[in-house]
Formats: structure tokens, C-alpha cells, sequence
């Protein structure tokens, strides 16, 4: 799934690696419904194409499932919306930031107390050290994420 400026949802089975566009069978489904979501930011990637309500509220119920809150209850036009703080792109990075320090803090504490909600991990990669990388990108390229497009094509690296 990708959602970019809450304007374009892509949902489907491709991955953004070289083998899904090369050596997979992939299937997505673009939507770009043209109903204008009239909550702030109105225009979240300030290019004047404005939030569309697919993409925006795609992107909300998941962020809401991967933070653990529940939607907000839409029976009572007079409710806050609960999502507001979501909507805000910035706001979302900064929820997203929380739960994860929040969950980390919890395991490195050696999960005392109540879990704390969220399904969200702070992503350390691996340090590798030189001979490991240099030995683990060949296998990599060849075996994970292999490019399969013919020669010339990788070696003027385009499609």
C-alpha cells in the first residue's frame, strides 16, 4: 500500500524492489477519486491538487490500527475527531515516533507494567561490518533482489 499527499492510494502486491518489477507477477489498483477531503491540511503536498477522501481516510484507519486507536465515533457531528492530529501529516510522523519510543522503552525495560499501545518498533539496521557486506551484496543482488532487466537497459540503468 502507498499513499502519497493524500491525493494517490496504490494497493496491491508489488513491492518496491528491483525482482517485483522484473521477475514477479504483481497486481495493483490505483485510485484517484476526485472527492476533495475538505478537513486541514487541505493540500498536505502543497502542489494545489488537495486531499482526496480515499486516500486520506486509507491512510488514517491505518495509522490508527497500527497505533492502536479507534476511530473516531462519526455518529455525533459535534464528537472531535480523533483523527485531527493524524491528519496533519507531521502530526502523524510524530505519533508514529512516540508509540515506537514508547513500545521500545517497554521492551528495553524489560516489558514491566502495562504494554503500551501501538504496533510500532523503532528499525535499527544491522551493523554490517566491510567483509560482510561486501560478501552478502552479491548474494543479495543475485538471490533476494535480482535485477532482471537485459544488459543494456542496467547499464544505462533505466526501464
Amino acid at each position: 500500500m502507498c499513499v502519497i499527499d493524500d491525493v494517490w492510494a496504490s494497493v496491491g502486491s508489488d513491492n518496491i524492489n528491483l525482482r517485483s518489477w522484473t521477475h514477479d507477477s504483481e497486481l495493483d489498483c490505483v485510485v484517484l477519486d476526485e472527492s476533495a477531503d475538505p478537513r486541514e491540511p487541505r493540500d498536505p503536498g502543497g502542489l494545489g491538487d488537495g486531499a482526496r477522501r480515499f486516500a486520506r481516510n486509507l491512510r488514517l484507519e491505518l495509522s490508527r490500527e497500527h497505533l492502536d486507536r479507534e476511530a473516531p465515533d462519526r455518529e455525533e457531528p459535534d464528537a472531535p475527531d480523533a483523527a485531527d492530529a493524524l491528519c496533519d501529516p507531521v502530526g502523524a510522523f510524530d505519533a508514529f515516533a512516540a508509540s515506537a519510543a514508547a513500545l521500545d522503552s517497554w521492551y528495553d525495560g524489560g516489558r514491566k507494567g502495562p504494554r503500551p499501545p501501538g504496533r510500532l518498533r523503532t528499525y535499527r539496521p544491522p551493523d554490517l561490518s566491510q567483509p560482510a557486506r561486501a560478501l552478502s551484496m552479491p548474494l543479495y543482488r543475485l538471490l533476494v533482489d535480482p535485477d532482471g532487466r537485459p544488459f543494456t537497459l542496467r547499464r544505462r540503468n533505466t526501464y
